[in-house]
């Protein structure tokens, strides 16, 4: 409030200044402020012409350079910060504040220790003249807070601060007074001296004389309440709350709990507690806590009440402040009443057992849940739950849930395979629920729900039993699926869109889905598989037909899967269906099987070519042209198709001299690569035709330097190609264009050959001239060229020659170089001779002959006129057959003159290893007779020898 009196005075000060020439000025200085705080400097501007509403600009001149002046910031130029100032005008930490016309307040919200100079407000030029001041300049100083490690966080708070009030003059406030504020406060002040260089010198410091503070407490009177229910079920959580009323703004309280008299627990203000020996351990089991809720309130809870519980409950608060030697010191002290606390008594209850969404038949995997819900006063139950299935009268245990919580499974429903898919519950102290996540068909029946209470009074527990019927209908029993498509034929690089919708009874189920889309081809009896999405929402891809992923998008719904297949080609031309497989909710956990299955219907897809708009203008025209001019032929299209689609560009010629078919000059095709034609595949035809693509409408194509063989008809042939999905083109259509006749403008110069019908006879395999003559020997200044030209039968006229006016020789067709010579034999004779002909040579043949002159000063030649001669005809007879043609002309005798060289040289062959084998057998027989021969020789010599003795031992025995 004081820093606004002083700039709305000094506004009040400035405009009692007269006007009458310009004078600015600022807050007079020097102005002290700490680091940190905000600063707030007015500037005024008075006597000035021009607008009411003055501009203004703050810059400053720093200590460390007193004579350069830096930029803050401008009304008038948003550019104006430097660059070490901009960022705090750009986050308004530096901001001028207009109060009117001719005044403003430049704010800094948060000094920093560089931010001390000389600052200047300045005001551009809005007078006549420059008469009076423009600026004006005022110091701010270097100082900095730097509080006490006490009083620190005080001091960030704003609740100790140190104000300069002037050049010797300081204050020291502290707000919020606390007890350890208490004591004897004094100033102390230094004084330096800065030396020549810069160097700050301590000369002395004196202390002001010490004034004792005291703090005394507040004391403010309260009183205390206890707040509690009168009875509690046994084993339900009791909680005690003790509120203060009254006291004074955050008092230190500590708070003692009372039970029958004898005091339990406490807790002083720092929050130390204190429990008697058989409720601490209590606390530590967890059964207790004693707490505090506020800073005026204490709690004491028991988690679980028991009949030890009951009696008389009070708790006293004590007002305390902490002395200097650290001890609390107590400044006043209350008690709440007493209250009296007893446990309910057991009573008799009712129970409704229902399902949860009020509906007692679901579909199969659907959940089922189960609510039993007792009434009366709170108290621990337990609960036991039975099922009686269909057509069956004997109960099986389903479940059980103890007092103490403790969770029983009966035996077929805590086996592995039911494991996860039953879950019991407690919503609250009465209520018990009992949920089967994904149900069966054998789930069908009674159930019955038994709630059961203990009392301590009583021998047996009292019970209280209620039933309820539940019916599990089949998903199989009425699922259908139906495959739809908007339309049953599809254009080439279209959309295929397809749907496949489940239609059952339990529509508004949400039960997890597999869909598999299969795919027939033509030709094919099987279904291949294309792509499967599983009810857990994996994507499975068949292996037939991969370019399918490319291109195939699926998405699905509870009961919808639509299948769109991008730019349609033709393979995908065939028979889909879809097959849809229904699983319960908890298959996502359990890998369970699906529950139910069907199929669709086959549909039918046929993939054509798009209907082509290809129109192509189809007008006759005229074009006469000076010779070696240039000129364009146009080919218009009138319509076309659009999308993924390109065009053919096919130029023809017919030349007007010729009878023979069209001769394609070039093309263009869908890929925008020119090829020329077989009989313009030369350098020279390549350079005088070109095509040009003048838009998508107009195709030209260029002649340069027409003469006199480039006269003919014109047309172009637009082919339109789709390119499908797989790379390959497919043509929709073509047009062709009307004919453009070209003609040479007559030049003077005329030549004329011989017409005389000629007949030439030829024997086969031997040289045959033909000839064409000119009428007169023509122009001394001009040369001559000849092209010859020959139609056999069942074929198309064909260019065999071309003698050029340069003397240089182009063939049709390079295998004719040989066979074909062709030369000038006389000023006026030009002879096409043919070597060797065969009897194909047969057939008709004539020249073309052409007159080239000098043109023009580029001394270049031109066709001025030609002329064709007579049709010949060259007959070939056959020639005398030799013996190596006849031999040759009879296949038998070709086939036996191959054949008997070869079977003679098996027969030598077979007779040689005959002789050699006989020789071999020879050989080995002599062989053995001589070796039998000595051995009959050794044999005889040694008989013997053997007979004599056996006769000497005969005669000693007769003897």
């Amino acid at each position: 409030m004081a820093r606004v009196l002083c700039v709305a005075s000094f506004f009040l000060f400035l405009t009692k200044l007269s006007i009458g020439q310009r004078e600015v000025t600022v807050q007079k200085g020097p102005l002290f402020r700490a680091e940190g705080y905000p600063i707030s400097i007015g500037c005024n501007v008075t006597g000035y012409q021009g607008p009411s509403e003055q501009h203004f600009q703050w810059s400053v001149y720093l200590p460390t350079a007193p004579t350069q002046e830096v930029q803050i910031v401008s009304t008038k130029d948003v550019t104006f910060s430097y660059a070490m100032y901009a960022p705090r005008v750009q986050s308004r930490e530096i901001y001028v504040e207009r109060v009117q016309g001719n005044s403003v307040l430049l704010h800094i919200s948060e000094l920093q220790m560089k931010d001390t100079g000389e600052y200047e407000c300045h005001t551009p030029n809005t007078d006549g003249k420059y008469y009076g001041s423009y600026s004006a300049k005022t110091n701010l100083i270097d100082f900095m807070l730097i509080p006490g490690p006490l009083y620190t966080e005080r001091f960030a708070a704003g609740d100790v601060r140190l104000d300069k009030l002037g050049v010797a003059t300081y204050r020291l406030s502290i707000e919020k007074l606390q007890p350890s504020d208490q004591g004897r406060l004094f100033c102390e002040a230094m004084e330096w001296i800065q030396d020549p260089d810069e160097t700050w010198t301590f000369i002395t410091k004196k202390q002001t004389d010490q004034t004792t503070l005291r703090i005394q407490p507040s004391v403010r009177d309260f009183h205390v309440n206890i707040t509690a229910e009168s009875t509690f079920a046994e084993g339900k959580p009791l909680e005690l709350i003790c509120l203060v009323v009254g006291s004074g703004r955050d008092p230190q309280l500590q708070g003692s709990w009372f039970f029958n008299g004898i005091e339990i627990a406490h807790m002083d203000a720092g929050g130390v507690q204190d429990l008697k020996k058989d409720y601490k351990e209590r606390a530590s089991q967890g059964q207790l806590q004693v707490s505090r809720l506020g800073p005026k309130a204490f709690s004491l809870k028991i988690f679980a009440v028991g009949p030890e519980d009951t009696g008389t409950y009070r708790c006293a608060v004590a007002e305390v402040v902490r002395t200097q030697t650290g001890s609390w010191q107590v400044l006043q002290r209350r008690q709440s009443p007493d209250s009296h606390v007893h446990l309910k008594k057991p009573a008799a209850r009712s129970v409704v057992l229902s399902t949860k969404n009020k509906q007692q038949a679901v579909w199969e995997g659907e959940e089922l849940t189960l609510l039993c819900k007792a009434g009366g006063a709170e108290s621990p139950l337990s609960v036991i739950w039975w099922h009686i299935p269909q057509d069956q009268t004997q109960p099986e245990f389903v479940a059980a849930i103890g007092q103490d919580g403790i969770v029983q499974l009966g035996a077929s429903y805590g086996a592995p395979s039911y494991h996860g898919n039953i879950r019991l519950g407690k919503v609250n102290w009465a209520t018990f629920q009992l949920e089967i996540t994904s149900t069966t068909i054998t789930d069908s029946g009674m159930y019955e729900c038994r709630v059961s209470e203990r009392t301590q009074n009583q021998a047996r527990d009292l019970s209280w039993t209620q039933k309820i019927s539940v019916t599990v209908k089949s998903l199989e029993s009425s699922l259908q699926v139906r495959l739809m498509s908007r339309q049953p034929q599809v254009r080439l690089t279209n959309t295929l869109d397809l749907s496949c919708i489940v239609v059952a009874n339990y529509s508004d189920l949400k039960v997890p889905l597999t869909v598999t889309w299969q795919f027939q081809p033509v030709g094919s009896q099987v279904f291949h598989q294309l792509i499967r999405i599983t009810h857990d929402g994996t994507v499975e891809w068949g292996d037939f037909l991969s370019h399918f992923q490319k291109k195939t998008k699926v998405s699905r719904s509870s009961f919808r899967s639509q299948l769109l297949i991008h730019d349609a080609a033709e393979e995908d031309t065939g028979t889909y269906r879809c097959k849809v497989e229904v699983y319960d909710r908890n298959s996502l956990h359990t890998n369970s099987p699906w529950r139910a299955s069907a199929v669709s219907h086959p549909l039918r897809i046929a993939v054509t070519l798009p209907e082509s708009k290809l129109r192509v203008d189809s007008s006759s025209r005229v074009q006469e042209v000076s010779v070696n001019s240039n000129t364009d032929i146009e080919c218009n299209i009138l319509s076309r198709s659009f999308g993924n689609l390109q065009l053919a560009i096919i130029w023809y010629f017919s030349p007007i001299y010729i009878n023979s078919s069209w001769l394609k000059i070039l093309e263009m095709d869908q890929n925008s690569i020119v090829k020329y034609g077989d009989e313009f595949h030369t350098p020279q035809r390549k350079q005088k035709f070109h095509i040009e693509k003048v838009s998508q409408y107009l195709f030209q194509l260029h002649i340069l330097n027409v003469e006199d063989r480039d006269q003919g008809k014109y047309h172009c042939a637009v082919e339109e190609w789709l390119l499908s999905t797989n790379g390959t083109w497919r043509k929709l259509g073509g047009e062709k264009s009307g004919l453009t006749e070209l003609k040479l403008k007559p030049t003077g110069s005329k030549i004329r050959i011989s017409k005389v019908y000629q007949t030439e006879n030829a024997t086969e395999h031997r040289d045959v001239a033909i000839r064409c003559s000119l009428e007169s020997s023509g122009n001394s200044a001009s040369l001559y060229s000849v092209m010859w030209y020959r139609n056999r039968e069942n074929s198309r006229s064909e260019m065999l020659v071309h003698l050029q006016h340069d003397g240089l020789l182009e063939y049709g067709e390079e295998g004719l170089r040989r066979p074909l010579h062709c030369y000038r034999s006389s000023p006026t004779d030009f002879v096409l001779k043919l070597h060797q002909v065969e009897m194909e040579d047969a057939g008709i043949y004539w020249c073309r002959v052409a007159e080239w002159q000098l043109h023009g000063h580029s001394s270049k030649w031109v066709n001025q006129a030609s002329d064709e001669s007579q049709r010949i005809v060259l007959t070939v007879q056959p020639s005398e057959p030799t013996f190596p043609s006849r031999i040759c002309s009879s296949a038998p005798l070709l086939y036996f003159l191959l054949t008997c060289p070869f079977v003679l040289f098996i027969l030598l062959l077979i007779s040689l290893l005959c002789l050699f084998w006989k020789t071999r057998r020879l050989s080995t027989l002599s062989f053995n007779a001589q070796k039998e021969k000595a051995l009959w020789v050794d044999s005889k010599g040694a008989g013997g020898r053997i007979t004599n003795g056996r006769d000497d031992e005969e005669e000693d025995e007769g003897n």
